[in-house]
């Protein structure tokens, strides 16, 4: 065992026995300290990302300003108060007084974002009310959610710094203790990583422990209140059979083949551009949720390759190796991973643009390939770099076919102007949802997150039933007698009349509604007296059913003392 893992799990669990994570405060300072992280170290974040992955600032800077950090910094900020306007509006302030102002311009449509995904109206800790069943009534019903306890998170190095502090937000805001382990190969993030949240995290709670294979095997022999894991399928098979051990919960953020389907009829020049955008311009392909694999008519496959290398030209010049716009693989071993698929002789007769490889400085140009054989290794495993297979057909719908004969992938896309296909492409294909929520099905992975499901993938909504000692009715009690089993049969459908019915069989009742509800009172009086039997009150000694009604307390009142033979009284159930 990796030295002093058990003694960080056993320190953690302590921490949070002791209720410490879950007050709001503390959940708020955390919070607070990972915005100061983020909006305090911007040239360091950007000098990781390059070291690591030489990632072009631009792409860096969309990925933490315009996109995620901000929406970071407001996640914070709404999950901290929960849509309490005023603590939301004095964090606020506090947190644009203290951070720069060319990140304060980018708040205000996060914020607007933010705000429409929230459903909690009451606060972090909020509690959202339900209706409850005839069988517990009179009672109240609500969902509390609570913190699952001592997690981890296992990050990934394609987004080493993103996919590693949004699920420890998550984490945090729900009121967990978490160890974060960042991935080895991106070795500047992770010891970044290290770094920050050491001096500006509360480490008797939020850890972080770095490490490769060794480290890992040990955090995977404890016992954890919920594992999260963004990676490979062949290391969340090995993460879910460790957490089996201990029956842990888990959500595995996986990836797969994500198909693009191209349809004929449409702006060829956007699409390309479009594909281009999500393979090439974030990460080289190596994204998740990047096409692996395209796929169109023979007819319309030439002018699909045209409009892509025109447009590759354009972003990446004649000599894209050259290139400060693309970034590299992220290390030697994945580099010849790529270059094997590509070297697959049912493959490298078929590549009909780029196919550069740079082995010095990690880089192998956009490769389109065309009409890839299904039984390729480049069909059969995710490409997770910068190369894209086309797949021809004859009709675009028996894309379908050809997507579901392999493993669910993560995400899928269709550019298309046929409102019918594109029907029959959500009915027909499963994918993972690369939206609110974010995850995957299959073998693209389980369980999801971002934005409030963030939230409810590190909390247990815990179910809260609240009653009164006041009506308590005897029929459930025994000895069980027909008119009991007759009762409950009523109850359950909600039958009020069959209930009714029931207690009246052989007794009489005085029903008494409450005067708190005057309009309710009258149509009870009106109804029953038209329906039931409303016999004359020397009736009710002779023992057969009789209903007396009573709309005022002062009446109600007399009528009880009056008539105190009267074997059920529904006063504190109706009422």
């Amino acid at each position: 065992m990796a030295v002093g893992v058990e003694e960080v799990v056993k320190e953690l669990r302590s921490t949070y026995t002791s209720g410490k994570t879950k007050t709001h405060e503390w959940r708020a300072s955390q919070l607070k300290a990972i915005i100061r992280i983020v909006t305090h170290h911007e040239d360091e974040i950007v000098e990781a990302l390059r070291s690591d992955l030489k990632k072009p600032e631009l792409e860096s800077l969309f990925m933490r300003i315009g996109q995620r950090i901000c929406l970071l910094c407001i996640q914070c900020f709404v999950l901290i108060n929960g849509g309490r306007f005023f603590s939301f509006f004095f964090d606020l302030i506090e947190i644009l007084g203290s951070t720069p102002k060319t990140q304060n311009r980018a708040l205000g449509p996060a914020i607007l974002y933010l705000q429409t995904q929230l459903e909690c109206p009451v606060g972090l800790l909020c509690v959202f009310p339900v209706k409850t069943s005839m069988t517990t009534f009179p009672a109240s019903g609500e969902i509390v959610p609570e913190p699952l306890g001592v997690v981890l998170v296992i990050s990934t190095w394609n987004y080493p710094f993103l996919l590693s502090l949004e699920p420890v937000i998550a984490a945090i805001a729900a009121g967990n203790a978490v160890v974060l382990k960042p991935s080895e190969v991106a070795t500047a993030t992770s010891s970044l990583l290290s770094k920050l949240l050491g001096e500006y995290m509360d480490t008797t709670a939020v850890k972080v422990i770095e490490g490769a294979v060794p480290e890992t095997t040990a955090l995977l022999e404890q016992k954890w209140d919920k594992i999260f894991y963004t990676g490979s399928g062949k290391v969340g098979r090995i993460i879910l059979a460790a957490a089996a051990k201990h029956l842990t919960p888990v959500v595995l953020e996986l990836g797969g083949k994500c198909p693009a389907v191209v349809d004929a009829n449409i702006n060829l020049k956007v699409a390309a551009r479009r594909i281009i955008s999500g393979k090439w311009g974030c990460n080289n392909g190596q994204t998740c949720v990047s096409p692996d694999y395209v796929i169109t008519t023979k007819e319309y496959a030439s002018k699909l390759v045209d409009a892509l290398s025109v447009e590759l030209e354009n972003f990446y010049g004649k000599d894209p190796l050259q290139s400060k716009d693309l970034s590299s693989i992220i290390n030697a071993h994945h580099f010849d991973r790529v270059a094997k698929l590509l070297d697959d002789e049912k493959v490298s007769g078929k590549i009909v643009f780029g196919g550069q490889q740079d082995k010095t400085n990690l880089k192998i140009a956009p490769t389109i390939i065309l009409d890839v054989p299904d039984d390729s290794l480049i069909m059969n495993e995710e490409i997770f770099g910068p190369l894209l297979p086309i797949v021809t057909v004859n009709k675009i719908t028996e894309s379908f076919g050809v997507i579901n004969a392999k493993g669910k992938p993560l995400a899928a896309y269709l550019f298309t102007n046929d409102k019918k296909l594109k029907a029959e492409f959500i009915g027909s294909v499963s994918a993972g949802e690369a939206g609110l929520p974010f995850g995957g099905v299959g073998e693209s992975g389980m369980g999801a997150y971002h934005g409030k499901f963030s939230f409810d993938a590190f909390s247990h909504k815990k179910a809260v039933l609240r009653r009164g000692f006041g009506g308590d009715v005897a029929a459930r009690y025994p000895p069980y007698a027909p008119w009991k089993v007759q009762f409950l049969k009523a109850l359950l459908k909600g039958n009020i009349l069959g209930v009714l019915r029931a207690l009246l069989a052989g007794n009489a009742v005085v029903l008494k509604p409450s005067e708190v509800a005057p309009a309710t009172s009258s149509v009870l009086s009106k109804l029953l007296g038209k329906y039931m039997d409303t016999a004359a009150v020397r009736g009710c000694f002779q023992g057969n059913s009789c209903l007396m009604l009573s709309s005022g307390r002062r009446q109600s009142f007399n009528v009880a003392a009056r008539y105190p033979r009267a074997t059920h009284s529904l006063e504190a159930a109706i009422s």
